[in-house]
């Protein structure tokens, strides 16, 4: 088994060191600013949900708004997108400092800008996400992906302690202000990076039917859905352990905004190690291997968490609570990533977040609302009774292993020429592909035609069919409907070079001296003479 390289290795690509470091600069304001947030809800009100719904407010838009901005991510400049995000959420950020400067914040305020500054989280991690694959080659993806990671738990380690400090002695909005500085490292190295250019051949997809096939792609790979599934599950109990931190770190350990600091820092450091030792379990376990002792590590965590009633004990169990939502959290995202090809890849990614953090959402809401009826304690071991779940349910739904696929576009399809003058928008398109099959190959004919079809409606065919002729039963008919020329081209410019070996199956069971006969045609509609409307001619006038 070839040694993986040092997962710092990744780092040796300029583009995307000088970004990694703006951003572990900005996932420390970011945490900063999540301390202040939390803490300052702890002080406007009372109730434990409203604690716990910072955690909801941040990670909802990501739930609502994903998807889309998974389309505009596949369709626009990545780049451009992120920058707007960025700014965007420098400008809420600046607000939110002004306001808690001015003591103005109410509790519907704060979960309301915090809200808004999550939807810039929305419409930045797609593009961010998708635009790895064009920062670093396709062999230092999985290490790209983890070394995020990673960062953003180098940063948990002592972000949240600095902004523990800053909330002590500057208030919330000096955590508030910290992060909006800390944007701007992001944003200049963003403005710097030139992102490789390609020319595009076809029109933009339009919006919603972009969105539609990322939905479609996705549902179309059995794999992705049990990622996505998993993700769920995963993302609504372990987000347990960030809602109510604020309350543990307050009731059962007695502690200040310093104390909930340095617990997030533990969860951190847990996140690191999980990094750490991610690419190394990845070379020696199967992905379901590793996803189930995340869930298990991370459920005996938190139960100990609502046992423990000392600080470093409670600090050394959010160790291994941060090591499982690493591990678990990039092998997702890994395995999506190298599940999908680069014209999809946002969507896709967008896809799978919408439920891992819809599960954060409704998660962070629920237990807080459990902690309000019973109490934090009995909150937290009913997540771990999640988590455990999550746990069996891969034994029915696992986690594939990813990466053996080759995903590069086929790049075999030539444009047919035409002796009609078709539009790029005229349509529908039928296209029917005739196959000679001998009677001993039909069961293996038949088996090529089911992935056949997948990959057929995988990548934009609609009504696809097979048919037997009658009268020749030798000859079977594959039959499908594209809406318009020009989505027919991007049906087959979607090949991937994975999909050529079911062209080659079903080539070889062809039995005819020339290859498939394929028939192309455009409908229309039969109007019948007594309905169809007169032609008007010129009138001769002199």
């Amino acid at each position: 088994m070839q040694k993986p390289e040092p997962i710092f290795h990744v780092l040796r690509h300029t583009s995307f060191r000088a970004i990694w470091f703006s951003a572990l600069i900005s996932n420390l304001g970011g945490l900063i600013q999540a301390v202040g947030a939390a803490w300052l809800m702890t002080s406007l009100a009372e109730a434990d949900s409203m604690v716990a719904l910072v955690q909801t407010s941040s990670t909802l838009p990501i739930m609502l708004f994903s998807i889309p901005a998974g389309a505009l991510a596949d369709s626009f400049d990545r780049r451009r997108i992120m920058l707007i995000a960025q700014t965007a959420m420098l400008l809420i950020s600046l607000g939110l400092a002004i306001l808690a400067w001015f003591n103005l914040l109410t509790p519907w305020l704060l979960l309301g800008c915090t809200f808004l500054i999550g939807c810039g989280l929305a419409l930045f991690n797609p593009s961010w996400q998708s635009s790895i694959g064009d920062i670093v080659p396709k062999q230092d993806i999985a290490s790209a992906v983890t070394l995020n990671g990673m960062g953003f738990n180098m940063m948990r380690s002592v972000g949240p302690a600095i902004g523990g400090v800053i909330v002590t002695i500057a208030g919330a909005a000096g955590a508030f202000a910290a992060n909006t500085v800390s944007y701007l490292a992001l944003i200049l190295a963003l403005s710097r990076w030139k992102p490789p250019s390609e020319p595009r051949l076809l029109p933009r997809e339009a919006f919603g039917p972009a969105i539609f096939a990322g939905l479609r792609y996705f549902t179309m790979s059995s794999n992705l859905v049990h990622v996505m599934l998993r993700g769920f599950l995963f993302g609504a109990g372990a987000i347990v352990v960030l809602a109510l931190l604020p309350i543990v770190a307050r009731e059962l350990l007695n502690g200040t905004a310093v104390t909930y600091g340095l617990l997030l820092g533990m969860f951190g450091v847990g996140g690191i190690l999980g990094g750490v030792l991610g690419a190394r379990l990845k070379q020696r376990m199967r992905n379901e291997v590793i996803v189930r002792s995340a869930c298990g590590m991370l459920a005996l965590a938190v139960i100990g968490l609502s046992l423990s009633r000392d600080l470093w004990l409670s600090c050394v169990l959010l160790v291994p609570s941060g090591a499982g939502w690493v591990l678990a959290m990039s092998l997702f995202n890994v395995t999506v990533q190298l599940s999908t090809p680069r014209w999809v890849v946002g969507r896709v990614l967008a896809i799978f977040q919408t439920p891992t953090f819809g599960g954060m959402a409704i998660g962070a809401w629920f237990w807080g609302a459990m902690a309000d009826l019973y109490s934090a304690p009995t909150a937290l071991i009913l997540a771990s009774g999640l988590l455990l779940l999550g746990l069996l349910v891969g034994t029915r739904l696992p986690v594939g292993d990813s990466g053996g696929l080759d995903l590069d576009p086929l790049n075999r399809f030539v444009e047919p020429a035409v002796r009609l003058d078709l539009k790029s928008r005229n349509g529908p398109i039928m296209v029917m592909v005739d196959y000679d099959i001998h009677q001993g190959d039909i069961d293996a004919f038949l088996s090529a035609m089911i992935d056949r079809r997948r990959m057929r409606i995988r990548d934009g065919a609609r009504q696809w069919l097979l048919l037997r002729d009658l009268e020749d039963p030798d000859i079977w008919t594959e039959s499908y409907h594209v809406p318009t020329w020009v989505e027919y081209v991007r049906h087959h410019q979607r090949r991937v070079k994975s999909d050529a070996g079911v062209t080659e199956r079903l080539l070889a069971l062809h039995k005819g001296e020339k290859p498939p006969r394929v028939r192309r045609m455009i409908e229309r509609p039969t109007v019948p003479r007594h309905d169809d409307m007169p032609v008007k001619l010129p009138l001769d006038i002199h």
